[in-house]
């Protein structure tokens, strides 16, 4: 009975790992990006450009300005990326197991990562919420802020004004934008680790900067077309019967392949790329050495 006692926490850690993992990964991320997350933004609301931004950033609100909303970032990461990181995991582990311990091809991979994806979009939106809200709040009139303190008083205004539901407010576009970026992420990264460890011959740490690069590139090229779609549903208005220009996400996205072609849903992807790349990498390298850590240590 004492031995069977002293088993049980080694299997609690062993299935908690690829989450605790995941989620310090990520947040140790946030930490390095979110100055380049926080102009990315400001940008996005029409105040210029990225050199610009930062000057107007630093006059008049210091260097702290780029790290406003840091407490939302970190909320997002440490649910969002948990969740989808930690799934992606064991998805990936029971497949393998199902697959009699061979590795999986490549449509498994993208299958565990589109579910990893939907599963960390649900956990994580309401932190994504407080997220945008809080680093937009500078750009709007003084009457209009919300002048959330922390991330958790940000969800509990929102929860407690706009009741409950409104934490999943946009919900739907985020999960299959995440689905999309997520079966790019972490099936490339899988797939062009294994290639350039046992066909290219690469140290460990050639193959995870390189597989890093390769994933980033992917989840960017793999969403964009669905952030595309999700920000012109966002910022269309009506014309002057009242009537706006998209129904919906598909109409807006057959509309623009029967105007454009596909290649304009890549409109502005080099820009997009250095969005989202860089996370995306910095994550994988710190994974790698969390995981790295734990084995020196015997974890």
């Amino acid at each position: 009975m004492a031995e069977e006692k002293k088993v049980a926490p080694i299997g609690v850690w062993t299935a908690v790992k690829p989450f605790v993992n995941g989620g310090a990964s990520g947040m140790l991320a946030t930490c390095v990006i979110q100055p380049i997350d926080m102009i990315k933004v400001r940008i996005q609301l029409g105040q210029g450009s990225a050199v610009s931004v930062t000057k107007n950033m630093l006059k008049n609100d210091g260097i702290g300005a780029f790290y406003k909303g840091l407490s939302a970032g970190l909320l997002r990461q440490a649910t969002y990326t948990t969740a989808r990181l930690g799934s992606f995991k064991m998805l990936t582990a029971k497949a393998i197991e199902a697959n009699d311990g061979k590795p999986l091809p490549l449509y498994q991979k993208a299958l565990c990562g589109l579910t990893a994806g939907a599963i960390g979009a649900c956990v994580g939106s309401p932190a994504d919420l407080a997220l945008i809200r809080m680093q937009a709040d500078n750009t709007l009139p003084l009457a209009q802020r919300r002048n959330y303190t922390n991330a958790f008083h940000a969800l509990y205004r929102i929860s407690a004004d706009e009741g409950v539901l409104a934490l999943w407010k946009g919900c739907g576009p985020t999960v299959v934008r995440a689905m999309a970026l997520n079966m790019g992420m972490l099936a490339s990264y899988d797939q062009s680790a294994e290639y350039m460890r046992d066909n290219l011959g690469l140290g460990e740490t050639s193959t995870v900067v390189g597989a890093s690069a390769v994933s980033g590139f992917c989840a960017a090229a793999c969403s964009l077309p669905f952030d595309f779609v999700k920000t012109q549903i966002q910022k269309m208005q009506p014309d002057a019967q009242g009537k706006y220009p998209y129904t919906g996400s598909l109409d807006c996205a057959m509309q623009t392949l029967k105007s454009g072609g596909p290649l304009k849903f890549y409109t502005g992807f080099p820009v997009y790329c250095v969005r989202i790349a860089p996370h995306v990498m910095m994550t994988w390298i710190f994974l790698n050495q969390i995981t790295k850590f734990q084995k020196t240590v015997g974890l």
